[in-house]
């Protein structure tokens, strides 16, 4: 959202006054909205595993298949069991930079190439930091999984990434 505008009447629409509150309360860390835009229950599934030396690590998730469940996210999310994740496909292998905004949990972000390995972890996300983690290159997915998965797992940067299975 741009910079909020100041009416020249006294009197704004109840719309736009409700947008300048939403605004200012995020400006101050509050999130602005209380509750997802679509529930993660219609977000199409997948299984992903991990393979990490001769160990396999099984994760349950949710695809973040169109611009606005990418923005989504895990936004709003309180709790995120272990072996459960989100993940963020792109059609075509590009740097890419995410932020933790009205993300409550602490996560794990997975960068993945277009060969199928992690490129990067980033490990321990802070909770609604509004810090961008850079990609570090080119990558064709991301895999946001519970903070601090990745090392109580084993898993390190070169390990191979493999999902299927997308349902509705």
């Amino acid at each position: 959202m741009g910079k909020p505008t100041r009416a020249r009447t006294p009197r704004l629409p109840a719309h736009l006054a409700l947008t300048a509150l939403a605004f200012l309360a995020g400006s101050r860390g509050v999130p602005a909205q209380s509750a997802p835009i679509e529930d993660l229950s219609h977000f199409p599934k997948a299984t992903l595993d991990i393979t990490s030396g001769k160990r396999k690590a099984h994760f349950d998730i949710w695809i973040a298949d169109t611009p606005q469940r990418e923005e989504q996210g895990l936004m709003f999310v309180r709790d995120l069991p272990a072996r459960q994740g989100m993940l963020f496909p792109q059609s075509a292998p590009r740097p890419m930079s995410m932020w933790m905004k009205n993300t409550f949990i602490e996560l794990d972000l997975l960068f993945i190439d277009s060969t199928g390995r992690l490129s990067k972890i980033a490990a321990r996300a802070v909770p609604q930091s509004l810090d961008t983690i850079d990609s570090g290159g080119p990558i064709s997915a991301v895999l946001e999984i519970k903070g601090g998965e990745a090392e109580k797992l084993g898993l390190h940067v070169g390990d191979h990434v493999k999902w299927s299975g997308v349902t509705q």
